[in-house]
């Protein structure tokens, strides 16, 4: 975790490894794209996906932490001069996994050193959609950002999406906050 003002945030999102220990821990269900129920060897590193907003906030619960607040999220994404992006204002889709990558699907956390956020936050743009904890509308949450399925257009931090807290997808994840 990093310090942002008066809270703390994951310096990544929630990778698999972190995820399949607390399905370990906790006997709760695996994401369902994992064999047997464990992670597929070489995504461990990867955000955790096929995760609805409950599953998320388990997480965050078992942890000891929160889901951030957009706005929480947004701070730490766009830095104290509250830029464009994570590195700046200047658009640079090579800086995070957005459809023109071309990848098609998620990546190590800590791949995008050029797009850290200036707290040193990863994966703030790109690379999946992320929980956050309030509601958009009732039985509908926030999500923060965009991921390898999104155009770079929709990857400034400061757009927003929604969606029910029951949705889970292959692009979209968490992370967690905490007290300082």
């Amino acid at each position: 975790m990093t310090l942002v003002g008066a809270f703390r945030i994951d310096v990544f999102p929630t990778t698999n490894a972190a995820y399949e220990r607390f399905v370990r821990a906790t006997g709760h269900r695996s994401p369902q794209h994992w064999p047997g129920g464990r992670c597929a060897d070489g995504l461990f590193d990867h955000p955790v996906v096929w995760v609805t907003w409950h599953d998320a906030a388990a997480y965050a619960r078992w942890s000891g932490k929160t889901s951030p607040t957009a706005r929480q999220w947004e701070k730490a994404a766009r830095g104290p001069k509250g830029g464009i992006y994570p590195w700046g204002d200047e658009p640079t889709a090579a800086k995070c996994n957005v459809a023109e990558a071309g990848i098609g699907r998620t990546t190590p956390v800590a791949r995008y050193q050029a797009g850290v956020s200036p707290y040193g936050v990863f994966d703030l743009c790109g690379n999946t959609w992320e929980w956050c904890s309030i509601e958009a509308k009732p039985g509908r949450y926030e999500l923060q950002r965009s991921a390898f399925t999104s155009p770079f257009e929709r990857a400034a931090p400061s757009l927003r999406n929604a969606a029910n807290a029951t949705m889970l997808d292959n692009d979209t994840s968490f992370r967690c906050v905490g007290p300082t």
